[in-house]
C-alpha cells in the first residue's frame, strides 16, 4: 500500500446533489488516459487513482491505495454504517479501459465530449460511468454526515480489462481485511434498460440485473513444425497445422444449456412480451432485446473465439511455430470439460496453455438485496420490470468471491429505446447519455441507503 496526495484540501461546499456533479466526475475520469493494453505497457491506473483519492479526501474520506505494480493501483475506502452488526455491502467499479483507437471515432475518445446530450469517450460505458456514479453517491453521504444502514467497502480497481490479477485477485489475495465483514457486493454491467414491446401493443422497459457471468478461459494454441524455405513442400507446416486447429474449434458446436438466471430471463421476458419460444428457436424472443441479445446468446452455452495470432518473421521462411490466443467462456461447472474439448479439437501438434482461468458466477435473483434494486429502479421508473441475466463476460465479483461476497451487476441506466447500448461495451463511439447518468446517481443513492 502507498499513499498518492499527502495533501487534503478542503471540503466541497455542503449541499451538493450527486446528480449535480455525476457528469463532471464521468467527464474528468475519461479525460484520464488509463488504458489497459493487457500486456504491463500502457499509462496504468495511477492517475485515475490519484483522481478518484483527490474526490474522496476533498470531503473528509481516507482511502487506503494499494499498488501491486509501479503505477497499478487500486482505491479502498470504508463508510461506517448505522448497524455495525449487519454484514457489509461492497460497491465496486474499475479504472482501467480497453485500448481505442482514435481513428475510428468521431470524437478524442479520450474528450469526455459532451455531444447530443451523452458523454462519450473510452470508459463512459465500460466503466467510469459507474466509477462517477459511485463516487457522487459516496460524496453526498461524506458531505452530509450520513450513514449507510450497513457498513459500505467502496473499491476502485485496477486491471479488471486483464482479468483483475494486477488489481481485484491482487487486493483480495494480500488485503482480504479491507473486505472484514463484507458479504454482498454490486459492480458493473446490470441494471441498465431495454425498451421492450409489451403484449398489450405497447412498450415498457425491462432492467436487467446481473445475476450470473461465465468463467474465462483465456488460452494459448502454439503448433509446432519443421522450419524450412518457403519455395519447398512442406507437410508440417506449423502455420497450417494452427489453421486447421482455428477451424477445427471455430465449427465445434456446443451444446446449449440454460442456467437458472438465462432460463428466468426467457421465461420474464416471453411473459412480458407475449412472445413464446423453444429452446431450439429463440431469435424472435431474443430480438426484442437489440444490441443486449448478444450477451444472452453468449450464456446459451460455452463459447471460443479466437483474438489474436503470430507466425513466422519473414515472406519465404516457413515457421517452426505458430500460436494464437482464444478467449473460451464456460458455464458453471464446464471449465474442465470445456478445456478437454479444446484440447482434443487442436490436435497432437499443437499445445494449449493457459494464460488466464477464473471461476463462473451464479447468485439467486431473490432476498433483500435484489429487492432493494428492485424498489430503488421501480421508485425511479414506475410500471417497468426488472429481470435477471447471465453475463457472457466476467467483473471483479469473481475475485470477490473468494472471500465469500456474493456479487450483483447493478449499473442503473434509464435509455433512450434507440440507442443500441450493449455494442458499446469494448466498441467504437462509447457514450453514455447526461440524463441516464443522473437517473443511475439517483437510483444508486436510493439503494444505497435502504440495502
Amino acid at each position: 500500500m502507498s499513499p498518492l496526495n499527502d495533501e487534503r484540501p478542503d471540503p466541497d461546499p455542503v449541499g451538493t446533489e450527486p446528480l449535480d456533479e455525476v457528469v463532471r466526475l464521468c467527464q474528468e475520469l475519461i479525460r484520464i488516459d488509463s488504458t489497459n493494453h493487457g500486456d504491463g505497457s500502457g499509462p496504468g491506473e495511477r492517475a485515475a487513482a490519484a483522481y478518484v483519492v483527490e474526490q474522496l479526501r476533498e470531503v473528509g474520506l481516507e482511502p487506503t491505495v494499494v499498488e501491486s505494480d509501479p503505477g497499478r493501483h487500486s482505491v479502498v475506502v470504508r463508510l461506517e454504517g448505522e448497524d455495525r452488526e449487519r454484514p457489509g455491502l461492497c460497491l465496486h467499479g474499475h479504472l482501467d479501459v480497453v485500448p481505442a483507437n482514435a481513428a475510428d471515432w468521431q470524437v478524442d475518445p479520450f474528450s469526455g465530449e459532451l455531444r447530443d446530450g451523452c458523454i462519450w469517450g473510452r470508459g463512459a460505458v465500460d466503466m467510469k460511468d459507474m466509477d462517477a456514479m459511485i463516487l457522487a453517491v459516496v460524496r453526498d453521504l461524506a458531505r452530509r454526515g450520513a450513514k449507510p444502514p450497513r457498513d459500505l467497502v467502496v473499491a476502485f480497481f485496477a486491471d479488471e480489462e486483464a482479468g483483475g490479477t494486477k488489481g481485484a485477485h491482487y487486493v483480495v489475495e494480500n488485503h482480504p481485511e479491507l473486505f472484514e465483514g463484507v458479504t454482498e457486493a454490486v459492480s458493473e454491467v446490470g441494471g441498465y434498460s431495454v425498451t421492450v414491446p409489451t403484449a398489450g401493443g405497447g412498450q415498457t422497459r425491462a432492467y436487467l440485473v446481473q445475476t450470473a457471468e461465465k468463467g474465462i478461459l483465456w488460452l494459448r494454441l502454439t503448433a509446432h513444425g519443421r522450419a524450412g524455405h518457403g519455395s519447398v513442400p512442406n507437410d508440417q507446416n506449423a502455420v497450417v497445422r494452427l489453421a486447421q486447429a482455428i477451424a477445427r474449434i471455430d465449427a465445434h458446436s456446443w451444446p446449449r444449456e440454460y442456467v437458472a438466471s438465462v432460463r428466468q430471463l426467457l421465461d420474464g421476458l416471453s411473459e412480458l412480451t407475449g412472445t413464446s419460444y423453444a429452446d431450439d428457436d429463440l431469435d424472435g424472443l431474443l430480438a426484442h432485446l437489440h444490441g443486449a441479445q448478444g450477451f444472452v446468446r453468449g450464456t446459451l452455452q460455452d463459447t471460443a473465439n479466437f483474438t489474436m495470432a503470430d507466425a513466422g518473421y519473414k515472406h519465404n521462411v516457413i515457421p517452426q511455430s505458430a500460436s494464437a490466443s482464444l478467449d473460451a467462456r464456460f458455464l458453471p461447472g464446464h471449465d474442465d470439460e470445456l478445456l478437454a474439448t479444446i484440447r482434443e479439437l487442436a490436435g497432437e501438434h499443437v499445445d494449449v496453455d493457459i494464460v488466464h482461468h477464473d471461476i463462473a458466477l451464479d447468485a439467486p435473483f431473490d432476498g433483500p438485496l435484489v429487492e432493494a434494486m428492485k424498489a430503488a429502479l421501480l421508485a425511479e421508473d414506475p410500471g417497468a420490470s426488472v429481470l435477471p441475466y447471465c453475463l457472457s463476460g466476467g467483473t471483479d465479483n469473481k475475485a470477490l468471491s473468494r472471500l465469500g461476497i456474493t456479487g450483483y451487476g447493478f449499473a442503473p441506466l434509464k435509455l433512450p429505446a434507440d440507442l443500441d447500448f450493449a455494442p458499446m461495451f469494448h466498441g467504437v463511439d462509447e457514450r453514455v447519455p447526461v440524463e441516464a447518468l443522473a437517473f443511475g446517481a439517483r437510483v444508486l443513492r436510493a439503494f444505497i441507503a435502504t440495502c
